[in-house]
């Protein structure tokens, strides 16, 4: 992809998150699903992060994991690349009176030298596949090296291009949503408020491959393998009981082979050597 298509690319993305950033909270912020998932990746980090730790969040969104880690003494350098979406993060840290622990700054995840806040950080953090909307991830990875201290984490959460809820839908006729993690180097459309813009998928193995000299992975756990994604509107509340046995299977196979690679996502953490 030429440096032009990746500034197009970036382009339409921000716009697409620009528009959907006033709705966001509203949107996700009570679904049982998103909740379950924020908790999973809450947990997963906290297993790694040491206290009062310094953190980059790449993607933070409307900032809703900067105040949590913030309010649980971590420092939060916050990073997207919506101005709305950035605004919205200022009122909540305002809000929350937690000036003194989160900073903030627009900055794409292809231009992390140029990020004002240079670290080293303690933990580099991004959710919710916000990394799945660059064509260059092997750059961003790069970048790792030089942002975080010796034996400092990464924590990512990746879509993986291969969904086995979503291939399921095979069964339904649903072969473009079934079918769509099969498109390889050229991406995927997606849209959001009428926005449309590209995202790609990658695995573990492609993480490991450009982290492997300078960092060793941790954990990896499937997010949303048994549990069904959250795009399945209602499901916990059509089927409570259902839901519930989904839940108690994913905690007891999340990091097995192959229901930690075969999620909605999945969570990978790394160390630094």
């Amino acid at each position: 992809m030429t440096e032009t298509a990746i500034n197009i690319q970036e382009q339409k993305a921000k716009e697409a998150f620009n528009r959907q950033a006033p709705l966001f909270d509203e949107l996700y912020g009570r679904d049982s699903i998103v909740q379950y998932k924020r908790k999973r990746v809450r947990e997963h980090v906290e297993k790694f992060i040491l206290p009062d730790s310094f953190m980059l969040e790449l993607n933070a969104g409307t900032g809703e994991d900067a105040v949590y880690f913030a309010g649980r003494g971590h420092s939060v350098h916050a990073t997207d690349i919506s101005p709305a979406m950035n605004n919205i993060l200022m009122n909540k840290r305002n809000e929350s009176r937690l000036a003194d622990k989160i900073t903030h700054e627009l900055c794409s995840f292809t231009q992390l030298n140029k990020l004002q806040q240079q670290g080293p950080f303690d933990y580099i953090f991004s959710n919710f596949a916000g990394l799945n909307c660059i064509h260059e991830l092997a750059k961003v990875l790069a970048s790792f090296q030089y942002l975080l201290k010796p034996g400092g984490y990464i924590t990512m959460v990746i879509l993986p291009p291969f969904c086995l809820w979503e291939f399921l839908l095979l069964f339904k006729g649903k072969f473009k949503t079934a079918l769509r993690r099969f498109s390889g180097r050229k991406g995927t459309e997606a849209h959001i408020e009428g926005e449309y813009f590209r995202c790609w998928y990658y695995s573990p193995s492609f993480i490991r491959k450009h982290l492997k000299n300078e960092f060793e992975v941790m954990a990896l756990e499937g997010l949303c393998t048994f549990v069904p994604p959250s795009y399945m509107e209602r499901f916990t509340e059509k089927h409570p009981k259902l839901y519930r046995r989904l839940v108690r299977c994913e905690e007891k196979w999340k990091s097995k082979w192959p229901w930690k690679i075969i999620g909605d996502y999945y969570i990978i953490t790394l160390q630094k050597k």
